[in-house]
């Protein structure tokens, strides 16, 4: 199969930030408290009228300016969320309406929750392979503040809104991202109740389960990458994580002995921000000329499902 590497990149931030302080006056919790056990002192939420479609489309086409693509030339578009504004019209096509894609882009939305923005890139690594347009725009975007249980204490300290956004190109000559893939259906550790289910629609999450199940599999998608591609942790140029919780990033930069200079936590400015938070943090390197053409990023999510994914991507 044909590969794909990243033109350009964006994100969407809502303007309103969320303190720990702020979170203080909501329940019962405070800044040491959330700082010590998660690394999270900021996040940001959409304030009243704004929307996903608004962060989609800003990231998008900062994305698209960055990779200096224009829109007619994108083949698909999916956006990875759980969060859409609408069931229906989806994300991706609101999307499709605000960036005026041509009509014959598919377009679709991608709930694998947490992992969604991996499950993304694989997806659109085969669609471009089928396509006459080889550019694709893959994007991670939540409005977790919206489906908060703000008053389980444990929980809503976490989840920050924002989105993300890549370009994508498939070229003959271009290695496969080689991701690796998995789910372990249960609705125990990590569930959001479907529409009028008789239960609100909030994030209900046993957090020290999902930290054991999560430690678990970073490093299985580390190695199963890897492995699969013939690197080693040297030939990595940068290791993007899923910004769930600072503690499970430094478990797997300790054990893989990943320098400094490596990897890159940004959970303490936005909490988890879900399908977003990969994108987030490749868009940030990225501004910040940490990656860039040639650059070997090896990225790994987790979450709801349970799924989990890794895949080895480069910038052309």
């Amino acid at each position: 199969m044909n590969g794909i590497k990243i033109l350009g990149t964006g994100r969407g931030v809502p303007s309103k930030l969320v303190t720990n302080e702020d979170m203080a006056k909501i329940v019962d919790t405070n800044d040491e408290w959330i700082t010590t056990r998660t690394g999270i002192t900021h996040r940001h939420h959409l304030a009243e009228g704004e929307t996903i479609t608004d962060m989609t489309v800003l990231a998008a086409r900062r994305a698209l300016e960055n990779a200096g693509i224009s829109a007619d030339q994108i083949g698909a578009c999916i956006v990875a969320t759980l969060t859409p504004d609408t069931l229906v019209p989806s994300a991706a096509c609101c999307l499709q309406r605000e960036l005026n894609l041509p009509h014959d882009t598919v377009c679709f939305d991608l709930n694998a929750a947490c992992t969604g923005f991996l499950y993304a890139l694989h997806t659109m690594e085969c669609l471009l392979n089928a396509s006459e347009r080889k550019y694709g725009l893959v994007i991670g975007a939540e409005n977790l503040s919206r489906i908060t249980n703000w008053k389980d204490r444990g929980t809503c300290i976490l989840f920050g809104d924002g989105a993300g956004a890549v370009v994508v190109e498939c070229r003959p000559e271009w290695p496969s991202i080689s991701a690796i893939l998995g789910c372990h259906g249960t609705d125990q550790m990590l569930r959001v109740p479907g529409v009028e289910k008789g239960v609100p629609s909030l994030i209900y999450m046993e957090g020290t389960k999902v930290f054991k199940f999560a430690v678990e599999a970073v490093p299985y998608c580390i190695d199963q990458v890897l492995a699969k591609t013939g690197k080693t942790v040297d030939d990595v140029d940068f290791f993007v994580f899923h910004q769930a919780n600072a503690r499970i990033i430094d478990l797997a930069v300790k054990k893989y002995h990943i320098p400094q200079e490596k990897y890159y936590k940004n959970i303490c400015e936005y909490g988890n921000t879900s399908a977003a938070s990969i994108p987030l943090v490749i868009s940030e390197l990225h501004e910040m000329g940490k990656v860039g053409p040639g650059s070997r990023v090896l990225i790994v999510g987790f979450g709801g499902g349970l799924t989990w994914g890794g895949a080895m991507i480069e910038f052309a």
